[in-house]
């Protein structure tokens, strides 16, 4: 979805909360009181009611969003923005995206979206057209590191360092201006260093065998083309 119909979809905190209890009620309801189906829905309170033993829940109950207090409508943009794109986004750049005051709310966000996202990256491998990149992701350093000398570039302490693999399909008939393929899935990897053999073990894990592979010139990937079909893009 791009960024124009995301806003279509989803302009304001209700119309978020009403996809949001949709998807919930596709998948099912229950009281952990009585264990009934059977439920009222409070929309002034955002909430469900036992129909059986009038237990209330909150419709965060038992997802991601549970214990925190952030707008629904901050967590869809945070969602669309970590997802829609190969950007890397570390919690500082989200918090300044979204207006908000306090980090630590953003950060548990952006935590436990990052967890899911390596969870479900983890369930299937890309395949088809990959285009491969590094990226290095701005980490939180603790007040007790602050004040140590640290490095800066490639080697810094508060970068990590991420293999981006991205997932293209053709578009049929595409239109005039427009690239003639699409992005399907995005995987990002955080590693240890960037050194060939570390790409291919990444690589060997998260990408099938008959994958067609296009990387940059940078070193980390010149021995990709040992296992799998690879083209070299010179910047």
């Amino acid at each position: 979805m791009n960024l124009l119909n995301f806003i279509l979809n989803f302009p304001d905190e209700e119309s978020c909360i009403v996809h949001f209890k949709a998807q919930g009620d596709q998948i099912g309801v229950f009281c952990p009181k009585c264990g009934s189906t059977k439920h009222i829905w409070l929309k002034n309170k955002v909430r469900y009611e036992c129909a059986h033993c009038h237990h209330r829940q909150s419709i965060r109950r038992d997802t991601v969003l549970e214990f925190s207090k952030l707008p629904f409508r901050c967590w869809y943009v945070a969602m669309h923005l970590l997802t829609s794109t190969k950007k890397s986004f570390s919690a500082s750049e989200l918090q300044q995206q979204l207006g908000h005051k306090r980090y630590q709310p953003i950060w548990e966000m952006h935590k436990k979206l990052s967890d899911i996202m390596g969870k479900r990256d983890n369930e299937y491998q890309l395949s088809g057209q990959i285009e491969l990149d590094n990226a290095f992701i701005t980490n939180l350093i603790s007040d007790d590191c602050k004040h140590q000398d640290l490095k800066h570039g490639a080697g810094s302490q508060n970068k990590s360092k991420v293999i981006v693999m991205t997932e293209s399909i053709v578009v049929e008939n595409p239109k005039p201006g427009k690239k003639p393929k699409k992005i399907n899935h995005i995987k990002m990897q955080v590693v240890p260093d960037l050194r060939a053999d570390t790409a291919v073990e990444i690589v060997k894990e998260q990408i099938d065998s008959k994958a067609e592979l296009t990387t940059d010139d940078s070193k980390t990937f010149f021995k990709l083309h040992k296992l799998w079909s690879l083209t070299r893009l010179r910047l």
